[in-house]
């Protein structure tokens, strides 16, 4: 479509679209494109249009100035297969069965709203990292299962340091993905006229990382910014100076993308959201519904159609990306299960900055199994509200280990224990031993390896020790979750309504851990992803 001076915006049905009108004739409208562009484990915290000073995000900036910038975004679920399937189908991850657990298979059932687009004329695929980690249909016996990944058809083929491609990477764990070619190639195969939506799921900051990368890429120990539930030490700060080398290079090939888009004319014409599915891989955020687990980054932009410079406080989680997109695009529902979430545009049309929508009220987040972690492959149940000030956490099965069981049993061994704690008789550390619903990292191994230190003790328990049934923070005076109230004179009636909240909502989405009849139908999910023993707990009962 050409651009004319002569352009007259308009709202048809749901749908924002563009017409053109010229000597009484009208051109089709024109629907908008859509990218989005999700980080894999990122806090809220860590942009610098949040204020992070060891972290430059220009990509994510121009995005968060150009449109709104959502400060109370959360996703789905602390791990990336929950939280992307939700964010895919509109719906919280307990609604999904297999479809909502990290490693298992993805039902056809699921539809995710990418086929919509796609059966509406949409040019649709994705580069990096999809929605994952699933296992998707292998041959005709997977005949319930999905055979294309659920973030769309597939661009993947460019990679550096083959097929020509030169290797710029500043660090040996980032993906040698070069997802800037693979977009253009997908963009080449757009047809005239054609609407686009694509996925870039950067395989970045998750884990591992190149240890002390940062030391090559003008970083220095005084720039980290420790969260208050890590310890202030060498090895704790290198490690997120290496996660932050991690996040500039997913917002180097965002920025990338944005200026190719703007050079052929095509980026005021497209809507932009950028964010992460979970959050960062460290002691006590990733796979744990606390504030550094679940809040993460968001902005949207849409300048000829979203007023900019925004920035925007009301609740918003991953389940209402889908409604929004959908109705953006002009696209029935039709087809999918049925969306939980609310369309956020609203929001994006409003020209206000604070509390928009006060209907909007609560968030909602959850955990199942996260890795394989625990004796007979169980996960650690967490269900999560928030609201307002205060984030609610109900530990369902509080006699599990939330990072994961202590002590695993030695493969091929016959029963035969590896050491506590996962360290050896030299006092080394081995990631893979214990509470592996952490990942490996060098702040993992410190805070074990100097767990009797009176200094890091105190943080060796906040990031392993088990948890009481509910805890509950307020996260704005206390990010980092560290001041349990719950229980606490002054906070009864705050407990007792988001418990009737969060109860209310599992009721109205039919969550097996309250509605039955099977409610452990988690657990019994295969996993298709490595395994690891453990011993049967000494503890175990029904309640386990």
């Amino acid at each position: 479509m050409r651009h004319l001076p002569a352009r007259i915006t308009c709202s048809l049905g749901s749908s924002l679209l563009i017409t053109t009108c010229l000597g009484g004739e009208k051109e089709q409208p024109r629907r908008p494109n859509i990218l989005i562009a999700i980080a894999d484990d990122q806090s809220f915290a860590h942009t610098s249009f949040a204020g992070s000073r060891f972290v430059e995000t220009p990509g994510f900036d121009r995005i968060a100035r150009s449109g709104v910038y959502f400060v109370n975004c959360y996703a789905a679920s602390p791990g990336s297969a929950p939280s992307r399937g939700a964010l895919v189908t509109g719906r919280h991850h307990w609604q999904n069965e297999q479809s909502g657990q990290h490693g298992s298979s993805w039902m056809k059932k699921y539809v995710p709203f990418v086929d919509l687009l796609d059966a509406a004329g949409y040019h649709t695929g994705y580069t990096g990292k999809g929605v994952a980690p699933f296992r998707y249909a292998q041959n005709p016996a997977d005949s319930l299962w999905r055979t294309e990944n659920a973030a769309g058809k597939a661009y993947n083929r460019h990679r550096y340091g083959e097929g020509g491609h030169p290797d710029p990477r500043p660090a040996k764990g980032i993906s040698r993905t070069d997802y800037l070619t693979n977009f253009e190639e997908f963009m080449e195969a757009k047809g005239p006229g054609q609407p686009f939506y694509f996925w870039y799921g950067g395989d970045e900051p998750h884990r591992g990382y190149e240890k002390d990368a940062w030391k090559r890429n003008g970083k220095t120990l005084s720039m980290a910014e420790l969260p208050a539930f890590m310890p202030d030490s060498e090895e704790t700060r290198g490690d997120l100076l290496d996660y932050a080398v991690e996040i500039e290079w997913f917002d180097r090939h965002l920025e990338a993308m944005l200026n190719h888009l703007d050079s052929i004319g095509e980026l005021e014409h497209t809507i932009v959201i950028v964010t992460a599915d979970n959050g960062m891989p460290f002691p006590r955020a990733k796979a744990h519904c606390y504030e550094y687990g679940v809040h993460v980054p968001l902005a949207i932009s849409y300048p000829s159609h979203f007023p900019a410079e925004r920035v925007v406080s009301d609740p918003v989680s991953f389940v209402d990306i889908a409604p929004t997109l959908l109705e953006i695009a002009g696209v029935s529902e039709e087809g999918m299960m049925p969306i939980t979430g609310r369309s956020l545009l609203r929001l994006l049309r409003s020209s206000q900055s604070g509390r928009v929508d006060r209907n909007r009220r609560y968030l909602f987040a959850g955990r199942e199994r996260h890795s394989s972690s625990r004796w007979n492959n169980l996960g650690f149940p967490q269900r999560a509200i928030r609201g307002g000030d205060y984030l609610l956490i109900w530990n369902m099965k509080p006699l599990r280990w939330p990072a994961g069981d202590p002590q695993a049993l030695k493969p091929g061994g016959e029963g035969e224990l590896l050491p506590i704690y996962g360290l050896d008789e030299k006092g080394v550390h081995h990631p893979d031993w214990a509470f592996t619903d952490i990942d490996a990292s060098p702040s993992k191994s410190y805070l074990i390896e100097q767990h009797s230190n009176d200094s890091v003790i105190a943080y060796f328990e906040l990031a392993y020790d088990k948890v009481p049934e509910y805890e509950l923070y307020n996260v704005c005076e206390d990010p980092s979750c560290l001041q349990n109230l719950y229980g606490k004179k002054g906070y009864a009636s705050v407990e007792r309504k988001l418990k009737e909240e969060l109860l209310k909502e599992l009721r109205r989405t039919g969550d097996p851990r309250i509605v039955g009849p099977e409610k452990g139908v988690f657990d019994t999910y295969q996993r298709y992803m490595p395994m690891r023993e453990f011993p049967k707990p000494a503890e175990y009962s029904d309640h386990y």
